[in-house]
């Protein structure tokens, strides 16, 4: 998989591109990534990118020349999925990420100051992608979050590729209570289930604890799956 990003401030992006899953990732060849300046579009001797708007009113705009030839260059050979990084955009989610891991190439374009000329929306981006209900000074940062959310469900990335599958998001819930050693822990100890050896229990006591905490943090949620009734009674005794 190819991802390109394009951004004001690279440098905010690159060191995170040399740690963990993203380098490891890299390195055995499952993924390329590209960081570019947008900058180095620019055709005056400021290298000029963004502009008053157009009538009146606070901020800056990211001018559409720079965006225009950036995305030119940068998909003259293949049929890539341009996302746009902003406040604006559909709220990411993990389906979301799985869905954009089949992609063979991405170009994310990061939000700068008050965000860009409508006709790069218009005509090049194909999708429109917000981390959350917040406003951060430029895209990079959703940038980065989006890497790493596509680099670790890709296979190879991490030891055990089902382990990215059964995170929290990954099957509507989210994730259960994990402990480690030791089981006693200064009076705190593991629940017993879980020290027995019977998978099929501990798989039973890992769904409902999913069930249970996904009713106490995030109910909103269970509005979409279709329950059993002893599930609903899970969830209603835990609120």
């Amino acid at each position: 998989m190819k991802m390109d990003v394009l951004a004001l401030f690279p440098e905010i992006i690159a060191p995170a591109l040399q740690t963990g899953i993203l380098k490891r990732i890299q390195d055995d060849g499952g993924l390329s990534v590209n960081v570019y300046n947008l900058r180095d579009w620019t055709t005056d001797k400021h290298k000029t990118v963004d502009d008053y708007p157009y009538g009146g009113g606070a901020g800056m705009i990211l001018k559409p020349e720079p965006i225009f030839a950036a995305a030119e260059t940068l998909n003259a050979e293949s049929d890539a999925q341009f996302i746009f990084l902003t406040p604006q955009g559909i709220p990411l989610t993990q389906p979301m990420v799985e869905a954009l891991s089949l992609e063979t190439h991405l170009i994310l374009i990061c939000g700068r100051y008050k965000g860009v000329d409508e006709r790069v929306r218009e005509k090049i981006v194909t999708k429109e992608i917000s981390i959350g209900d917040y406003v951060l000074s430029g895209g990079e940062i959703a940038a980065l979050v989006i890497l790493d959310a596509i680099a670790r469900v890709l296979p190879g990335a991490l030891g055990d590729f089902e382990s990215a599958h059964e995170d929290s998001f990954s099957k509507d819930l989210l994730d259960h209570p994990h402990y480690t050693r030791p089981a006693d822990y200064e009076g705190l100890k593991v629940p017993e289930v879980l020290l027995s050896g019977h998978h099929d229990n501990i798989k039973k006591w890992r769904y409902v604890e999913a069930l249970k905490r996904t009713a106490q943090r995030r109910p909103d949620l269970l509005k979409e799956l279709e329950l059993t009734d002893e599930e609903l009674a899970i969830v209603n005794k835990a609120k």
